[in-house]
């Protein structure tokens, strides 16, 4: 197997060649409304704005984390790329294994299916993302019978590898998933995800589900499966301690929009929106004098239906100005990398963690 090294930000050389950087995933403008009816006729009376006009890309072998709190939207995104909900509007560049950029968004049914094969996910849950009447040789194997690969014996080696990839014993293709630990439940989910050799692999808060001490264990999985497989991963969690293990870069979700995004370096230790502030003085950290210098975050997520005026998040903000309650903040970029939706981005010493 041919070995291809996972992308990372790279510093200036002197004498710098041209860079050529690839793009696999590109989100223009994504939109999901859902409507909110009522009455005996179910008229449309609104609309719940779970996703509204966001936008970001990932590169080829790179790790973007999408975080944020409950409620943000960053699910709703994530089954969106997927067309497992069908967005209202905007547009999913996807680049296709012949390095053809394709718009999932416009695609019929008929045309996507062809494509399931390079994007796959990773359930939260694994005791109910697995059928517990089908054993592990059904439950990995599903994927290839349902695009073709009919000889049982073909699936059952394959099975096998991926098992072994994950960390599993193939002898326990003929066992159910009731006989697993949760760690285990998701490592055969991630090798099910990985069985049509996915170019993106969508993890919707893997860990969330998981004691501490098996968390580890799973990010690790995933970071070794990508530096093999060259996976390029979006990473959804609400857990900025996991985001600042594996990802390479950060988009913060507030109420169905992107508020900032940056390396992750740069967002934890220049954080430039006083949201992505409060999310990281939530992190713990071993010191027990750090305590004192937490800050819990009041109140809570707006809703999606009735946001209010101006930015989002003045609400909650310890810094809103008259501007923050009627004008919304463009998404402006303040250094190489570095977006942030706020009006005082350049007022505020914001403080991150190291």
């Amino acid at each position: 197997m041919i070995y291809h090294p996972r992308v990372h930000s790279k510093k200036p050389n002197v004498n710098p060649e041209p860079e050529i950087t690839t793009k696999i995933l590109e989100v223009k403008d994504l939109k999901k409304y859902f409507p909110i009816r009522k009455g005996l006729f179910k008229k449309t009376v609104g609309q719940v704005k779970s996703v509204d006009a966001v936008n970001f890309f990932i590169e080829e072998g790179e790790t973007l984390g999408l975080v944020g709190e409950s409620g943000c939207g960053k699910t709703t995104t994530a089954r969106c790329i997927l067309r497992a909900i069908t967005p209202t509007d905007g547009e999913i560049w996807f680049q296709k294994s012949n390095q053809e950029m394709v718009d999932l968004n416009s695609l019929s049914n008929k045309k996507m299916r062809l494509l399931r094969g390079d994007m796959q996910m990773i359930f939260q849950d694994p005791f109910s993302s697995l059928n517990p009447r089908m054993n592990l040789l059904d439950l990995v194997g599903e994927p290839m019978l349902v695009n073709g690969l009919k000889n049982r014996k073909e699936r059952s080696e394959r099975v096998a590898e991926l098992l072994r990839l994950v960390g599993l014993r193939p002898e326990y293709m003929q066992r159910f998933p009731h006989a697993f630990s949760g760690g285990q439940r998701q490592r055969i989910v991630i090798a099910r995800a990985l069985a049509l050799n996915p170019r993106l692999v969508i993890a919707d808060e893997p860990v969330s589900a998981l004691d501490v001490s098996v968390q580890a264990q799973v990010l690790n999985l995933l970071m070794e499966l990508q530096e093999r497989l060259n996976l390029t991963y979006l990473f959804v969690a609400h857990d900025l301690s996991v985001i600042k293990h594996i990802c390479n870069r950060v988009a913060v979700m507030y109420c169905g929009k992107i508020i900032e995004t940056a390396t992750t370096e740069d967002l934890f230790n220049t954080p430039k929106h006083p949201y992505t502030a409060a999310l990281m003085s939530a992190v713990p950290v071993p010191d027990p004098r750090a305590r004192f210098k937490m800050k819990p975050l009041e109140g809570e997520v707006p809703s999606p239906a009735n946001p209010p005026s101006g930015c989002y998040f003045h609400p909650r903000c310890p810094h809103a100005t008259e501007l923050c309650l009627i004008e919304y903040p463009e998404l402006k970029q303040v250094s190489d990398n570095h977006f942030v939706s706020c009006h005082r981005h350049d007022e505020l010493q914001l403080a991150g963690v190291d």
